[in-house]
């Protein structure tokens, strides 16, 4: 196993990724790609190679309180001005439109480092920082759901990908929300050496390796219960388990619910945005898209599993949503 040619270490074989901690940040959005890292260079070792030099840094270094209320040490930044930095990672805050006023002096430090850095990552609302830095102006970015709307009202010109777990664009690669950067870690560290460092990173942590940059951030039935839809929560999770009966119509999901049919579909399409039917075709479309990735079934039985009846009515349901067909979906993100 070699390094990636394309991208070679910055001395002695070893990699350096600064880690920029700021006031109220959120503790998992630096420590999750921290410990990924940290893995990859303990896995490095074994293998006789060089790992990556990590280290924590802030503005004026000494203990960073987090929002979660820990404080983790830090170096100051003027101690890596003449350092060769591979990779610097930012993580994002709950309170980032606070973090963004007070941080005028680590935005400016940011947009010069990044020049002389080969690429530059962001977890969750870190984007902003980015944004706010200029490192991200008509380039494709993600960021946390829930703050997508603020990122395009503050910075129209990047191209956001609403839906992407982590986007990379040239030399910055930007995350969605907290678990999200360490997808993104590990696909940093695959891209620096390669699959079978990552996934031996991704055995040690206990996590899947690796959720493809383009999948969603979060499931439809996580989605459902995120709007004011409480008192069809128990409903989802019968439809989720019975996902193979050609019997979900919206007279059978009424009386699930207690209720008339025309006052369940009216209520339904209140509270969670869209019909009774569409929410059945996405919870089954979700399914398809979890065992395409994951079984060994073939197409054919995972059409009639998820209750799509066959394969050509799912593939139909694929295009329709997803603009590509489940056989194409599966070579490009099966496991």
């Amino acid at each position: 196993m070699t390094d990636n040619p394309e991208f070679p270490p910055t001395s002695g074989g070893q990699r350096t990724v600064l880690f920029v901690a700021f006031p109220d940040m959120g503790l998992l959005d630096l420590t999750g790609p921290q410990t990924v890292f940290w893995a990859a260079s303990k896995a490095l070792a074994e293998r006789g190679g060089p790992g990556y030099i990590r280290h924590t840094v802030s503005l004026d270094g000494g203990l960073v309180r987090t929002a979660e209320g820990v404080a983790l040490q830090t170096s100051p930044l003027a101690a890596f001005t003449r350092v060769k930095v591979d990779t610097l990672v930012v993580p994002g805050s709950p309170n980032i439109e606070q973090a963004l006023a007070r941080s005028g002096q680590l935005l400016e430090w940011l947009r010069l480092k990044a020049k002389s850095t080969r690429r530059t990552a962001s977890v969750c609302s870190g984007t902003f920082l980015l944004a706010q830095a200029g490192l991200l102006h008509g380039k494709r970015a993600a960021t946390h759901w829930a703050m997508c709307d603020l990122l395009r009202e503050r910075f129209p010109s990047i191209k956001l990908d609403r839906d992407a777990l982590f986007v990379r664009e040239d030399s910055v690669w930007t995350s969605a929300g907290v678990s999200a950067g360490i997808d993104l870690a590990l696909a940093l560290v695959e891209a620096d050496h390669g699959h079978d460092i990552a996934m031996k990173v991704a055995r040690e942590l206990v996590v899947f390796l690796k959720r493809p940059g383009a999948q969603s951030q979060f499931s439809e039935l996580l989605r459902s219960q995120t709007k004011d839809s409480a008192a069809f929560d128990e409903l989802h999770l019968w439809i989720s388990d019975n996902l193979g009966s050609d019997n979900l119509t919206v007279e059978t999901l009424a009386a699930r619910a207690s209720m008339s049919p025309r006052n369940f579909a009216r209520v339904y399409k209140q509270k969670t945005g869209r019909t009774p039917a569409k929410a059945v075709e996405i919870l089954r479309l979700e399914a398809a898209k979890r065992m395409l990735e994951e079984s060994k079934r073939n197409v054919d039985q995972i059409a009639r599993v998820c209750g799509f009846g066959n394969e050509e009515r799912m593939r139909v349901t694929f295009q329709r949503n997803l603009s590509i067909s489940p056989r194409d979906y599966r070579k490009r993100f099966a496991t």
